[in-house]
């Protein structure tokens, strides 16, 4: 292990541990102040994200991932505003989540506590470097973020701004530290780095993640692709789909809650197609379709298997036919990712149906996907989308980014 990620890991040990003596108001206030020092640094930060995207545009970057890439003022501002909302909620550190009191009067409560240092890789998402510091350091916990190469300048950019608000309000800046070895064989290192961090939670995509999870020693909390699906049941309301449709896939492209996939009951397949893709057409979307759905519109291309596992992030759709609710779901639960599907009906049986057994962490009746968020969950700012099942599914806010342990009070106790 090098000495440059060993003395960042002591130094995040060391900031975590500090950040227990700080007050929840003391911690709001260093949010807000964070936020408004993102403001008066746009400039800088904008500059350096110009860089970045200078470089990856010259590179060939696609479309989806240049959107992730981007900084404006508008973003920034953004950034700045989910520092705010984090401020503004309620944090449960120290909660007593159950107490107990034994005959012999020994009282045992489990309560709330830190994570104490997370680590975070992601690729492409500037943004990612504020929401992480901010939502770690509202709970109490320190972070060591590596982004991706695509995205140094801005990262180092804004967690210097941040880094500066924190010194001159007298907490360890080392409460947000930055990993600025771009050589990939660092990252390798730092999923190892199990002395010092407690969690690793990976941003990305499918190369990443699946990186991480299968060479980390650090517990991971894996946050999965978006391949999101929206199924038109044959009771769908058409007026109803088509801006759902439009909006979960075309919103943004570079997201993990975008929609990625159609799967259309055979028996609306006739009326609904056309319809849906004139409306594609006009956003410039490309459709992938089986055989069923281009006898229907000749003038879509022809899916492959692999088109239905995938996240395009790019103006690109896949679409399936089924005879059966049961198809839909048994394909969904096969090509999706687990994140976030959608049923578009007005069966609430059906509804309820597809509620129940679709397996992902987020599943939606009647509504775009593009609301797997914490912001849009009321949860403030997220850090990422969690499709497995221990700790932490779905959105992950404030709450996701602590653990609990036992205090147990005594008079003298012993055990016989």
């Amino acid at each position: 292990m090098s000495e440059y990620l060993i003395n960042i890991g002591k130094r995040a040990k060391k900031a975590a541990t500090e950040l227990s003596n700080l007050t929840e108001k003391e911690k709001n206030d260093i949010l807000i102040k964070a936020a408004e020092g993102l403001k008066k640094d746009s400039s800088k930060i904008i500059a350096a994200n110009e860089k970045d995207y200078a470089k990856a545009k010259e590179s060939g970057m696609s479309e989806g991932l240049l959107d992730r890439l981007i900084l404006n003022d508008q973003r920034i501002t953004s950034m700045a505003t989910g520092l705010c909302d984090l401020a503004a909620l309620k944090s449960s550190l120290g909660e007593v989540m159950d107490t107990y009191t034994r005959e012999d009067g020994l009282v045992i409560e489990k309560v709330r506590v830190p994570m104490g240092v997370i680590g975070i890789i992601y690729e492409s998402r500037p943004n990612v470097t504020s929401d992480a510091f901010g939502i770690t350091f509202k709970m109490g916990n320190a972070c060591i973020l590596r982004g991706g190469s695509d995205a140094v300048n801005s990262m180092i950019a804004i967690a210097d701004s941040i880094r500066n608000t924190l010194n001159e309000n007298g907490v360890d800046p080392n409460c947000i530290q930055v990993i600025d070895n771009t050589d990939r064989e660092i990252v390798n290192e730092f999923m190892k780095l199990k002395s010092y961090v407690d969690l690793l939670i990976p941003r990305g995509g499918a190369g990443l993640i699946n990186n991480v999870v299968n060479n980390a020693t650090i517990p991971v909390i894996e946050t999965g692709t978006g391949n999101c699906h929206i199924y038109i049941h044959e009771d769908a309301d058409l007026n109803m789909a088509v801006p759902i449709i439009i909006n979960a896939k075309t919103q943004r492209l570079g997201v993990c809650n975008a929609a990625e996939s159609l799967v259309i009951h055979s028996n609306i397949l006739k009326k609904a197609l056309p319809v849906i893709k004139e409306a594609l057409f006009a956003a410039d979307v490309e459709i992938r379709g089986d055989e069923r759905a281009r006898k229907v519109c000749p003038d879509i291309n022809e899916a492959t298997e692999e088109d239905f596992y995938k996240e395009y992030l790019a103006r690109i759709i896949s679409v399936k036919t089924v005879d059966s609710l049961d198809e839909a779901i048994e394909h969904i639960n096969k090509y999706g990712t687990h994140h976030s599907d959608s049923i578009i009906t007005n069966d609430d049986l059906a509804a309820e149906k597809f509620l129940k057994e679709v397996d992902s962490a987020c599943v939606y009746h009647n509504a775009s996907t593009r609301f797997t968020d914490g912001f849009e969950f009321g949860l403030g700012a997220e850090i990422g989308i969690s499709t497995q099942k221990l700790h932490a599914r779905g959105p992950m806010g404030l709450n996701e980014m602590t653990t609990y342990k036992y205090l147990i009070h005594g008079n003298g106790n012993i055990r016989k």
